[in-house]
């Protein structure tokens, strides 16, 4: 089995659910913690190509998204949304995880599984 990665933040619930998930099953993973290493836009555009769903799904549209003043109708392209994760990587929807050309967005933890298959 290809490693696993996953993009990580150590106070979301669901992003420690879905370590806990690989460490009990022994999948070897690395962890990124991507408000430490924000990921670049190569990466962004990796995780759009293979994650299922509009782009506009890996955007939080949270309290800080609120804060920011920012709209939900402006962020909906591949550019629209790289470009803000590049400015606000704190706006990445988590955890992303990422296995043998795959991803998936880990909300709920267990969607992890859908990798591990």
């Amino acid at each position: 089995m290809q490693k696993v990665t996953i993009y990580h933040n150590p106070v979301c619930g669901k992003s420690r659910g879905a370590l806990e998930i690989l460490k009990e099953r022994g999948v070897e993973h690395e962890v990124i913690e991507y408000l430490k290493t924000p990921p670049d836009r190569a990466t962004l555009e990796r995780f759009l190509d293979m994650l299922p769903g509009e782009p506009a799904e890996l955007v939080r549209k949270d309290k800080r998204f609120k804060e920011l003043g920012l709209n939900a109708a402006d962020y909906v392209t591949r550019e629209q949304v790289v470009d803000i994760l590049l400015k606000h990587p704190e706006l990445m929807e988590r955890p992303v995880v990422v296995r043998d050309g795959r991803a998936v967005i880990a909300r709920p933890s267990e969607r992890v599984l859908e990798l591990l298959d």
